[in-house]
């Protein structure tokens, strides 16, 4: 290429109006020297060679194809460098249907799981319109995660990011779910977008949760019978409370009337703990979940530091458990498979920001309140199998 430069080489350049919108090819030849440059699509390709290192390459050049409206990415193509440039679509492109169907099947799991297991009265295999009673329970569940999930979207939209709806996934558990995510398709322009997509899930669904769990603790007790939740054999299940629903009961003088809220508590307030629970977990920071984003771009050296304890902390909260609080391995696998995904969220990196500046003190501090939230949100056992 050093000898194509000095010869005063033109790129080989198609014309069209879809072309002529990306960024002039002089701005691009400052730190991508282009030898050629064509469409496909709507996407702008340009084949070269970077004249210093990639990522220095996107920091400065992303300003200029985002101002036109392009999303650049630069990766290789047959060992070629080559700069892609997408137009900027936050759009939603026809109809979501698998989003819809998901959302169905989980509006479907959840009413069973509440109508079998949360509302003692109701049979919803024998008398499957009893599934229409539990809209309670669903409406909680479902009210929070995607409280939760739309907080990432509405701010990731805000920052340009491209992003997807979210996809509730359907699995007949003791809630009726796994929860729900949404998919990033478009990259961190910088640290304030990538906290503020990171931290507006965890805010936006812990509001909903605290509106639910006020609303459920208001609700009249539920007594679960013994049978759902405890086999002849005297084995079963029991949750644990969370500090944060505790403080909650006190404060609007609504006593939990128990222990143990898988006995004699509204189903509603089940959703409340549900949003709790999702809350702790994904503030774990590490790798790409929202602790991991909220953590990364407070602080990258202090981010690396603890995801790399963090599956070791794990495991031994896992230990302490077994060994000398005594519970079950089935009680304390929950800690074990959590260690385990985190080592391969940790392993898959964190989101890095194209532009890697400083967050600001307000973030900062809005950062270590979202931390502290999630930790009254913490249980040491959060679903104990009695054995």
């Amino acid at each position: 290429m050093d000898d194509v430069e000095s010869s005063g080489f033109e790129p080989t350049r198609e014309t069209g109006s879809t072309l002529e919108a990306g960024p002039p090819l002089e701005r691009i030849e400052s730190v991508f020297s282009v030898y050629e440059v064509r469409t496909e699509g709507d996407q702008l390709v340009y084949y070269g060679n970077p004249l210093m290192q990639p990522e220095q390459v996107m920091r400065e050049l992303w300003p200029a194809f985002r101002e036109a409206g392009y999303d650049p990415q630069l990766t290789t193509r047959y060992g070629e460098f080559v700069l892609v440039a997408e137009p900027i679509d936050l759009g939603i492109d026809g109809i979501p249907w698998t989003n819809i169907v998901l959302l169905v099947a989980t509006v479907f799991s959840t009413l069973f799981v509440g109508a079998a297991w949360w509302y003692p009265s109701l049979d919803p295999i024998s008398n499957p319109i009893d599934l229409v009673f539990a809209w309670p329970f669903a409406l909680a569940v479902l009210g929070v995660l995607g409280v939760h999930e739309l907080g990432h979207y509405v701010l990731s939209r805000y920052h340009e990011v491209d992003a997807s709806l979210p996809y509730f996934l359907p699995v007949p558990t003791i809630i009726g779910t796994m929860g729900a995510v949404i998919k990033l398709k478009g990259l961190m322009p910088n640290r304030k977008a990538l906290f503020d997509i990171g931290v507006a899930g965890p805010l936006a669904g812990l509001a909903a949760t605290i509106v639910v769990a006020i609303i459920g603790l208001h609700l009249p007790p539920v007594t679960v019978p013994e049978s759902v939740v405890e086999e002849a054999d005297g084995s079963g299940f029991r949750l644990g409370i969370p500090p944060l629903l505790e403080f909650l009961a006190m404060a609007v003088d609504q006593p939990m009337y128990t222990d143990d809220p898988t006995r004699n508590i509204n189903p509603v307030v089940i959703g409340a703990w549900v949003g709790m629970f999702v809350t702790f977990l994904n503030l774990i920071p590490v790798g790409q979940l929202d602790g991991g984003h909220i953590l990364r771009s407070m602080s990258d050296g202090l981010f690396d530091t603890i995801s790399s304890l963090v599956p070791t902390l794990l495991v031994a909260l896992a230990g302490y458990l077994y060994f000398v609080g005594g519970y079950g391995f089935q009680t304390v696998f929950i800690w074990i498979l959590w260690a385990i995904l985190t080592t391969l969220f940790a392993s898959a990196g964190a989101a890095e920001p194209v532009t890697d500046d400083e967050l600001g003190t307000g973030r900062q501090l809005v950062g270590i309140a979202t931390f502290g939230l999630g930790l009254l949100c913490f249980m040491p056992v959060p679903l104990e199998v009695i054995q």
